[in-house]
This record gives structure tokens, C-alpha cells and sequence, in this order.
């Protein structure tokens, strides 16, 4: 997954539209379920729940 962002987040639940304004995707709602991280479908965006 070279080159896909990383972003780190507070919460399981999270949105993704993609960034980039009018060349973005669908905004998309991702819920990582205890998993701990999860990648969007459209841009591979990887998201990523911050430990506390």
C-alpha cells in the first residue's frame, strides 16, 4: 500500500471523501469494528485508531 495516507483517528466510526474537492470520491462512512484500522475502497486512505 505504498503511497496511500495514513491518518490517524479518535473513533471506530469515520468519514472519507476522499480530499482533492470536486476529484474526490463519494463520501463514505468506515467502521473499523475493533479492528483497529481499516483502508478506504476508493483512495486507500488507511485510517488508523489512535492508542491511548
Amino acid at each position: 500500500m505504498q503511497g496511500a495516507e495514513t491518518v490517524e483517528v479518535n473513533q471506530e466510526k469515520v468519514a472519507c471523501e476522499g480530499g482533492g474537492g470536486a476529484l474526490g470520491h463519494p463520501k463514505v462512512y468506515l467502521n473499523m469494528r475493533g479492528k483497529g484500522a481499516i483502508d478506504c475502497p476508493y483512495c486507500s486512505k488507511h485510517f488508523v485508531l489512535k492508542k491511548d
